[in-house]
């Protein structure tokens, strides 16, 4: 690659007026200078060296993103963003840190410790964490020192030292559960495949809509989807003769509402004349399944998009209003549900 100092050599020019004229400072450079410059950049086909140049300025244009993949997800064998969500996430973050005029490096890693080695390494400006659970954010801001931003994380320990983007599932899924005790339902399930996190945060909600409806809790409600795949069979098998004592289930997302309408129908119970089903995320499963899933819609490229504005917000200096930024959610509501009379 053809540098500056060698460009200006060849055109007996300074390298301040050729490097002017590449960044576009030509304000005192006169227009036959520039057309020289820019005729021969075109010959040469010059391609500016945009690493020398941020770390000129201490910076590199990086945002790293890391996703915490968990070894207990129904869908851990397969890539993480085959995941619905997460893969309309990530587009979310792509385009806005491209707009942004900084570039977007990812690393996926199911070991919170490998995390926290391979981050205190990076040379990026800023870091966007997704899944992380329990003290994860806590134990990643205590050794990374540079601007990062969580989406969807919940500390243990509810003191969480760091910038979250999330919704407030509880409230979010305390009103979804509300729909369905509207619609005259009392034997409601809770389907999940975890009890941390997110999902946690939704169990509560649940859990909340049945006390304030005078509904009692069994465990028994609680239906676990377990993720190895060689209990996963049995595992659904059992919790489709439960969920014959429901007459609704409520799903944590809407790829465990997927899983569970089609292997009820498998086993001739119908949606939602035998049981309702609601979901989580309004993603593509909710609008291509049959029948079209009631759902508690969230905006997921959004939540991507607005990480990294407050991300880029911190990189230059500007400190986010609060540290728990919540995003709205809405009830869809389509053909998965029936009023009980």
């Amino acid at each position: 690659m053809i540098t500056i100092k060698e460009i200006a050599a060849r055109l007996g020019m300074s390298t301040t007026t050729v490097s002017n004229v590449i960044h576009g400072k030509t304000r005192e450079v006169s227009a036959e200078t520039i057309e020289r410059v820019q005729k021969f950049l075109e010959e040469v086909e010059y391609v500016p060296n945009i690493n020398a140049r941020n770390l000129a300025q201490g910076q590199s244009k990086i945002i790293g993103v890391v996703l915490k993949s968990l070894d207990f997800r129904l869908w851990h064998s397969s890539n993480i963003l085959n995941d619905p969500f997460v893969s309309e996430m990530i587009g979310g973050i792509e385009s806005a840190v491209r707009e942004a005029g900084y570039y977007m490096m990812l690393y996926i890693s199911d070991d919170i410790a490998e995390i926290i080695q391979r981050i205190s390494i990076w040379n990026v400006d800023g870091l966007i964490l997704f899944c992380m659970m329990d003290d994860d954010g806590n134990r990643v801001a205590a050794k990374y020192h540079k601007p990062m931003v969580c989406i969807d994380t919940y500390s243990s320990e509810k003191k969480d030292d760091f910038v979250n983007v999330g919704l407030d599932d509880e409230k979010s899924t305390c009103e979804a559960v509300n729909y369905l005790i509207d619609n005259g339902h009392r034997k409601i399930g809770f389907v999940t495949d975890n009890r941390v996190g997110v999902d946690r945060a939704r169990f509560w909600g649940y859990r909340k809509a049945l006390a304030e409806a005078g509904i009692e809790y069994s465990d028994r409600d609680f239906f676990l989807l377990e993720p190895a795949e060689e209990a996963h069979g049995r595992n659904i098998e059992k919790l489709c003769r439960r969920a014959r004592d429901y007459t609704a289930l409520f799903c944590c997302s809407d790829i465990y509402a997927a899983i569970m309408m089609s292997a009820l129908k498998e086993r001739g119970l119908r949606v939602p004349e035998d049981i309702s089903i609601i979901g989580f995320d309004d993603n593509l499963f909710s609008r291509v399944c049959t029948p079209r899933l009631t759902t508690v819609h969230q905006d997921a490229d959004r939540k991507g998009r607005v990480a990294v504005q407050t991300l880029i917000g911190m990189i230059t200096g500007k400190a986010p209003a609060t540290k728990k930024i919540r995003l709205e959610t809405r009830l869809v509501i389509r053909d998965s549900v029936r009023k009980i009379e």
